[in-house]
């Protein structure tokens, strides 16, 4: 029998935080591991709570929804970080997908949509609903902007030409961390090879200035 899916519920309004949690209490297939009101406590807790999805609200006391989200991704890679807020201003959505989010779902969106969201990232898949996914004007982009900012350091490092337990010493992470988001790099650029992310790294102007002999 598949295991249900962990969810943890992040808002600092409890009525929002309740109902939230009454829906997804309905589908058998969803565990809802608990309800927290800040940032802090659920990098705290995350160990404990072992969620496979966080509905991560954004701006909450003690610490904001995009400093837990890159804290939590940093922490546990696996874990998928969903974005429930009332913002759907571009800025918004854009900072939360660079902070490692997977998705973005606004408050007002039907009940259902949010169990359809987590299915997705669970997937594997980034999800937007219909009112974010439409504040986001296409551009032609260079394919780094998909990277969170530790993505794009540690792709700085591994271009450096220095090991996975290099970077993980530099960036006080974990060796099983590094070769996590390496993996991730790789899948985001399309890239298969060491060698290949060099030569990314030198092509789009990221060794210039950083004393490499690449």
């Amino acid at each position: 029998m598949t295991q249900p899916i962990r969810v943890l519920i992040v808002d600092d309004h409890p009525m929002v935080a309740q109902g939230i949690q009454s829906v997804l209490e309905s589908y058998p297939e969803l565990d809802v591991v608990g309800t927290l009101n800040n940032g802090r406590a659920v990098v705290e807790q995350l160990e404990t709570l072992n969620p496979d999805v966080i509905l991560m609200d954004l701006n909450m006391p003690e610490m904001g929804g995009l400093t837990a989200t890159e804290m939590v991704i940093e922490q546990r890679p696996g874990t998928r970080v969903l974005v429930l807020s009332m913002h759907d201003s571009p800025e918004y959505i854009s900072s939360a997908l660079s902070h490692g989010a997977m998705g973005y779902v606004l408050k007002d969106v039907p009940t259902d949509e949010i169990k359809l969201a987590i299915d997705a990232v669970m997937r594997g898949e980034q999800y937007l609903c219909t009112g974010a996914a439409g504040s986001l004007k296409p551009k032609p982009g260079d394919a780094r902007d998909a990277l969170t900012g530790r993505e794009q350091t540690i792709l700085l490092q591994l271009a450096q030409g220095k090991s996975n337990k290099q970077v993980a010493n530099e960036l006080d992470i974990s060796v099983r961390t590094v070769e996590t988001h390496r993996k991730n790099i790789k899948r985001k650029l399309g890239i298969s090879s060491t060698a290949g992310l060099t030569r990314y790294a030198m092509e789009h102007g990221m060794l210039q200035g950083t004393g490499s002999t690449l």
